[in-house]
């Protein structure tokens, strides 16, 4: 019995991704969580071999939470549900370290057998995703660049991610002119659509 963790906010489709896997003679979801932040403390309780994870969770993100569980729980390994059908994402997940990454839309089944794929050490990937990630551009940006916009992108302004990171102001207002030089954008906000289209952030 492969037994799965499902980290969904939305609680009529987590109620319902909960059904149909239920339904598997082969599958059991041993504990369900709607936060990305609840996902690593569910984990190393109930000890599932496969969590799958919405990509946009409140909390933290589903990738983070990938990230988290890959270090802190390596025996459980990790599949993303996601509307995002983006290179870019997928390039993120797999940095991740996720042995799946499926979309939402996908039929039925391509989740149980994705879920099988990756509880037997196999990768379970959307083969059309996969093939557009090869000719998808790498991001251009820095890690700390793409930690700027990424919150810039929240709402922070340039004195509060400046607390975040420990910078000064004026250091992330020249990050935030840098992104915007380097991703050709007309100003921030457009930088902050460029990149979260291409899924760098």
């Amino acid at each position: 019995m492969i037994r799965v963790l499902l980290a969904e906010d939305m609680h009529m489709m987590r109620a319902a991704l909960v059904a149909l896997l239920d339904l598997e003679h082969d599958l059991k979801v041993v504990v369900s969580v709607e936060r990305g932040d609840e996902i690593l403390t569910a984990a190393r309780e109930h000890l599932p071999d496969v969590a799958v994870i919405d990509i946009d969770l409140p909390g933290i993100d589903g990738l983070s939470a990938a990230q988290q569980l890959h270090e802190r729980v390596p025996l459980c390994r990790t599949l993303i549900l996601t509307t995002l059908g983006r290179p870019g994402t997928l390039r993120r997940a797999m940095a991740a370290k996720v042995s799946g990454y499926l979309l939402k839309d996908a039929p039925p089944q391509e989740l149980a057998q994705g879920i099988r794929k990756v509880a037997a050490g196999q990768r379970a990937i959307d083969s059309e995703l996969a093939l557009a990630v090869w000719g998808s551009e790498d991001s251009p940006l820095t890690s700390r660049e793409t930690e700027v916009l990424r919150l810039a992108a929240q709402g922070a302004d340039a004195a509060e991610i400046a607390k975040r990171l420990r910078l000064t102001a004026g250091t992330v207002r020249n990050y935030l002119t840098t992104v915007v030089s380097k991703l050709q954008a007309r100003n921030r906000v457009d930088a902050i659509r460029i990149a979260q289209d291409s899924g760098w952030i």
